[in-house]
């Protein structure tokens, strides 16, 4: 597809825009096929078919002037996509897919194409992929700039007390054993003071993918500070291999927990209390956000619980 091309935005997508982001993203939406056209001309871009499992932000095959492959990203300019852009900058490549240009006024970011491209979630050694994730993970932290702007795990840990006041100070429909769980682990994690670190934020098998630079490279990046403990949460509830009521889930938590352990010297209680508040709070996002989708997370911070 050219930029001259008509940009036929995915119904799917659009409607998950609107109900994510309301009048705003509707309109936005309205508007995103002339701005693609625009960032094409801005750039020099010839852009290629959309990803096949967009969300938040459209994402499209791109090919610079030059021939060099690329991504664009558009989404709807905000927090969220300036503290992804400052990550991104921050890496500037280290172990994160590189930011080669980016319009934070239009919530564009042009990035480096990943070739090959597979997910982590596609590899079939579980035990491997864990212990590559590690891996990224040490790449990936640093100490935090002393001026960042980045939102805090405190920060994003308020996500509890927000699904409290949702639902006049119960639960909704997570259970309540498991949320007061979640809220003693944020509490008293939080409160060890680990040395703040910059984190991916949101860390998983779909964000790692297959590249030239090096075997393996991150993409997406939140931008996170606080304990690195936080970012093995959501590695846990992504890329399962078996149905979630399987019984070989506990022993594939189990297995997960003990490489963490063992590659990045965390204690187990560490890494499960992380684990389960971030199951926790995940479930309260999709039930802010869509009002659904929850149900699965839940069923593994219920085994994160049981293997405690």
């Amino acid at each position: 597809m050219s930029a001259s091309s008509p940009i036929v935005i995915p119904p799917a997508y659009a409607h998950f825009v609107a109900q994510v982001s309301g009048a705003a993203g509707v309109t936005w939406v309205e508007q995103l096929p002339a701005l693609l056209v625009e960032l094409a001309q801005q750039w020099e871009l010839q852009l290629g078919p959309a990803v096949t499992e967009l969300s938040y932000n459209y994402v499209t095959a791109a090919t610079c002037a030059d021939g060099q492959a690329a991504m664009l990203k558009v989404g709807i300019p905000g927090h969220e996509l300036q503290h992804e852009i400052d990550a991104l900058q921050r890496y500037a490549g280290d172990g994160m897919v590189r930011l080669l240009a980016v319009d934070r006024d239009k919530g564009a970011l042009l990035l480096e194409r990943l070739l090959p491209g597979q997910m982590l979630a596609t590899w079939p050694d579980d035990e491997e992929a864990t212990r590559i994730a590690a891996g990224i993970m040490r790449q990936l932290w640093r100490p935090a700039p002393a001026d960042h702007t980045f939102p805090t795990v405190a920060d994003w840990a308020q996500g509890l007390a927000r699904q409290r006041e949702r639902f006049d100070g119960g639960v909704g429909p997570l259970p309540p054993r498991l949320f007061v769980e979640a809220e003693g682990y944020f509490r008293d994690l939080l409160a060890e003071n680990h040395p703040p670190m910059l984190l991916h934020g949101d860390l998983h098998h779909y964000n790692i993918l297959t590249a030239q630079r090096q075997p393996w490279l991150a993409i997406d990046p939140k931008g996170l500070v606080g304990d690195p403990g936080y970012e093995l949460g959501a590695f846990f509830y992504n890329a399962l291999p078996v149905a979630l009521t399987a019984p070989e889930l506990p022993q594939i938590l189990a297995r997960r927990i003990a490489i963490f352990a063992e590659e990045l010297g965390f204690d187990r209680e560490r890494i499960c209390g992380w684990g389960i508040a971030q199951a926790v709070l995940s479930a309260c996002w999709s039930i802010e956000d869509q009002g659904s989708g929850w149900e699965e997370v839940i069923i593994v911070g219920e085994a994160l619980s049981a293997l405690r």
